[in-house]
């Protein structure tokens, strides 16, 4: 079996469930979700949102801080089937590139912002933030303030102010956008 700096979610929580004599059904039932389901969990073939993530781990009886706590220590290099998929109030193209950001000092993500998609206001909170765009362009709403940044450009700021972002135009917009401390 690889170190389980190397496990995957889906390997983990496969472990887990086979260290407490349970079926794959036995953790579905526990957990609010279907047989089908924790199947393609454990063999990656599916993003996990956090609320379903908690869920397993709650029916497992595992806390979420031990089951990340040095799961991907020793990982440099991250794959495209490292990300995980999370849906932020609304916005479903945002993606947590580096999988346990909770033990690190920066959450890097993708954003994909579709025509008229923002991100929820953030509240004031101690940290940084910065954005590259990547392709498109986006209003950057910080303090009641809108300043656009366009493909190629990046933003900044600390997080002291209520921000959000916005896609105003009719083309897809994409950013990378880090956060520290982590809070995605």
């Amino acid at each position: 079996m690889a170190r389980s700096g190397e496990m995957s979610i889906g390997e983990r929580i496969k472990v887990l469930r086979q260290a407490k004599n349970l079926t794959q059904e036995e953790l579905a039932t526990r957990a609010g979700l279907t047989k089908g389901f924790i199947s393609q969990v454990e063999r990656n073939l599916t993003s996990l949102s956090v609320e379903s993530l908690i869920g397993i781990l709650d029916a497992l009886d595992e806390k979420p801080s031990n089951f990340f706590n040095g799961a991907f220590e020793e990982k440099i290099v991250f794959k495209l089937e490292d990300r995980v998929d999370l849906e932020m109030e609304g916005v479903k193209g945002f993606q947590i590139l580096i999988p346990a950001a909770q033990n690190r000092l920066l959450d890097p993500a993708l954003l994909e912002l579709r025509s008229g998609e923002r991100t929820p206001e953030g509240e004031p909170h101690e940290g940084e933030e910065f954005g590259f765009v990547l392709s498109g362009s986006v209003e950057l709403v910080l303090g009641g303030k809108a300043q656009k940044v366009k493909k190629g450009e990046c933003f900044y700021y600390k997080a002291t102010r209520k921000h959000y972002i916005i896609n105003k135009l009719k083309a897809t917009a994409v950013l990378l956008w880090v956060s520290s401390p982590p809070n995605f």
